[in-house]
């Protein structure tokens, strides 16, 4: 697929086959149509090979359509904007703008998130405290909507269907192309690691550093127990201090998040990361999933004789997935991203130690800007929000998986998250 990707925009042919494949959707929308509208509609992507772990039985019930847009259109330097078909993934993007001198503001972490997925639904990064999520940096969409119809939409043009779009989950129309904000890239970021060993220290640095919006391009952190995290604040360098580049993405480095760990012991430490081995920092582990998955996938004989073979695609666990398996997901394993006022960080946690007392637990500061839209501050203005994600087994004796969750949510909907 990369060599795929590489040839297709070496040779400038998706853009040829782009308005043909636009043409495709429409005729199975207009002959939905026509066959009486008796189903609503939805892409014809198996639920396999989506990232989420999520199997959505929907697609038995419903019209499939087949969205078979998956490449990178154009980069223009002089509007800094690059045109991208829906299902363009993340790792297309940095393979494709970081040698060009460029990158998204907001670019998430994983290989296999996709530029549809992240504007239908929500896209953060550890620089959203300056840029807002992913949706805050797109131009302008292009849909085909339920009467075959392809509308273009932007902040000027159907400012209405532009901001409806992010968070409605595809249920206006199929998303056939995006144009998305570029800004300049840089060789390295400078990665500075600043432990904390009290819950007072965790919640104080970890705002103090998202404030400073004007020295902290990244901000980010990874909490290890109820009292100790790191802190990580980044800027994006053309130069790098001898000895200390650490490309953390090379298949026989320790997984990111213990190597961060090891800052609780040594202290503060300052490195030098290849950009896009930053933006992909957490994808050899899946966060901390893989964990669960391969026990002894970080010790050292294990990275440098079967690395290069990790992460296995979670389509491929998925497609291979038996029922047992998937129901142990399911009664066991928590994927879940909190999103609340930065205020309420402290009173969060304690939440989530209740009910699920997982480690670690991912903190990324974002801005929700007072936008139209399906998801804006409650009072009205700009305001500075935290991702708390839990991911894996919690180790919380009363956990179940339904009413821990309807906690969880009932929690974040009285915070206004």
């Amino acid at each position: 697929m990369y060599v795929r990707h590489w040839l297709v925009f070496r040779f400038n042919s998706a853009p040829k086959q782009h308005e043909a494949r636009v043409k495709r959707v429409q005729e199975q929308v207009k002959q939905w149509r026509a066959d009486g509208c008796q189903t609503p509609m939805c892409t014809a992507r198996p639920g396999w090979s989506n990232i989420s772990f999520r199997r959505g039985l929907y697609k038995k019930r419903m019209r499939n359509i087949e969205v078979n847009l998956i490449d990178i259109l154009s980069v223009d330097t002089e509007r800094q904007v690059v045109r991208c078909e829906p299902m363009v993934t993340m790792g297309q993007v940095t393979a494709c703008l970081n040698p060009l001198g460029w990158t998204l503001p907001v670019l998430p972490e994983l290989d296999d998130l996709t530029v549809g997925g992240l504007i239908m639904g929500v896209g953060i990064e550890t620089s959203s405290h300056k840029y807002g999520l992913f949706q805050h940096c797109c131009i302008s969409f292009e849909l085909v909507l339920a009467d075959g119809s392809v509308v273009k939409c932007s902040k000027d043009e159907n400012p209405d269907l532009f901001h409806s779009v992010p968070w409605s989950y595809g249920t206006l129309g199929f998303l056939v192309a995006a144009e998305l904000q570029i800004v300049p890239a840089k060789k390295f970021v400078r990665i500075e690691y600043k432990p904390a060993h009290t819950n007072k220290d965790v919640l104080r640095m970890f705002e103090e550093e998202t404030n400073k919006q004007a020295d902290n391009q990244f901000v980010e952190g990874l909490v290890y127990s109820t009292d100790e995290a790191v802190i990580m604040t980044a800027n994006m360098t053309d130069y790098a201090e001898p000895g200390k580049i650490n490309a953390i993405g090379n298949f026989w480095k320790p997984w990111f998040f213990r190597h961060v760990e090891t800052y609780l012991k040594t202290g503060p430490g300052v490195e030098y990361i290849p950009l896009r081995h930053y933006y992909h920092r957490h994808t050899r582990s899946i966060f901390w999933e893989l964990e669960d998955i391969i026990p002894f996938g970080n010790h050292p004989v294990f990275r440098y004789l079967c690395g290069w073979m990790v992460p296995p695609k979670i389509s491929l666990l998925k497609l291979t997935q038996g029922q047992t398996i998937k129901e142990l997901y399911e009664r066991y394993q928590v994927i879940q991203d909190m999103l609340v006022p930065l205020k309420d960080l402290g009173e969060s946690l304690q939440v989530f130690d209740k009910e699920l007392k997982l480690f670690p637990l991912w903190l990324c500061p974002f801005k929700l800007y007072a936008w139209p839209g399906m998801v804006h501050p409650e009072g009205g203005q700009d305001e500075m929000y935290v991702d708390i994600g839990a991911y894996g087994t919690p180790k919380q004796p009363h956990f179940s998986t339904i009413p821990s969750t309807k906690k969880l949510e009932a929690f974040v909907m009285k915070k206004k998250g």
